[in-house]
């Protein structure tokens, strides 16, 4: 049996779940509201405040399929009622952002600034304090969407391993190359 997908799906009292009997699930929370297909194939019982995902045969498919479905409906379920953030930094000298109007103004020492036109579901704010790295705040319901756009971000300035610049989630660890040393 998966690991994953055998663990029920524990629902808060502030989130409603609609099951459809084309396997179309429905989330509804304080933050929003999700939907997504689930596999005709997959299981769906909801019973005493849980929501439990089965497989009906133990083919590698379904081995699968369970386990996936089951961490896509907790993801729906958690971003409805906490909501998911990410934090990106932005490590360079003259590096900046600001956001408005869920569009993302970077300057990364291109000869040009970068327009980033945000999707409507992710809301982006930046800090900057003095003395220290600008920071890239991206809230959403949708973890898939969040981390799409953090990705695409991180992908404008690549950190490079000899100083460190570029864009950065905050807290990640960047392997650091030793350069050149002088010969005699």
């Amino acid at each position: 049996m998966s690991r994953i997908g055998k663990l029920p799906i524990e629902l808060p009292g502030n989130v409603e779940v609609t099951l459809n009997s084309n396997n179309l699930v429905k989330v509804k929370g304080p933050k929003g509201s999700l939907e997504t297909q689930v596999d005709r194939d997959i299981l769906l019982t909801k019973k005493d405040g849980q929501l439990v995902v089965g497989r009906p045969t133990e083919q590698k498919r379904h081995k699968a399929l369970h386990g996936l479905y089951r961490s896509l409906i907790n993801n729906m379920i958690i971003g409805v009622s906490q909501g998911f953030k990410e934090q990106l930094e932005l490590v360079g000298v003259g590096f900046k952002a600001t956001a408005t109007n869920n569009t993302l103004e970077l300057s990364l020492g291109y000869s040009h600034n970068i327009f980033l036109a945000l999707p409507k579901e992710v809301s982006a704010s930046a800090v900057t304090e003095k003395g220290k790295a600008p920071v890239i705040i991206l809230e959403s319901i949708d973890k898939q969407l969040i981390g799409q756009v953090a990705a695409k971000i991180k992908s404008l300035r690549k950190v490079e391993p000899y100083k460190g610049k570029g864009i950065r989630f905050v807290g990640e660890n960047v392997r650091r190359k030793a350069g050149k040393t002088a010969s005699k």
